[in-house]
């Protein structure tokens, strides 16, 4: 039996937005550091609002929370394949979900980075 494509424009976008869709609330819902950093984004979003912060510092705000996110979904996703395809520990399989973590920690620092040079100026 051959695999069937969805060939109609509307019908094949919406079912791949159902699945990413899917996809965020499984992160959110299963994956610890997913949920650390989503609920630092919805802190972060909140601070937005009483600091009332611009719109440039909106954009970049957002930008650096759509990251994190971003790569620590996509950290999750090499940890998984890492794992279904060699279980057990080895040490190039730990060297690739070092690389992942590593670029998870990158986006962090720039999120970081951006959080300071916008609230800092709020407290002094």
């Amino acid at each position: 039996m051959e695999f069937q494509k969805d060939n109609t424009f509307v019908k094949g976008r919406l079912k791949s937005v159902t699945y990413a869709f899917k996809g965020a609330l499984k992160l959110i819902t299963t994956e610890h550091s997913v949920m650390v950093q989503f609920s630092l984004g919805i802190l972060m979003t909140i601070g937005g609002f009483y600091f009332d912060i611009s719109h440039e510092e909106w954009l970049f705000q957002i930008f650096a929370i759509g990251l994190v996110l971003s790569v620590e979904g996509l950290n999750t996703a090499v940890e998984k394949v890492a794992d279904f395809i060699h279980p057990s520990y080895h040490e190039k399989i730990g060297f690739i979900k070092d690389i992942a973590a590593g670029a998870v920690f990158f986006a962090a620092m720039t999120a970081i980075a951006i959080g300071l040079i916008i609230y800092i100026p709020k407290f002094i």
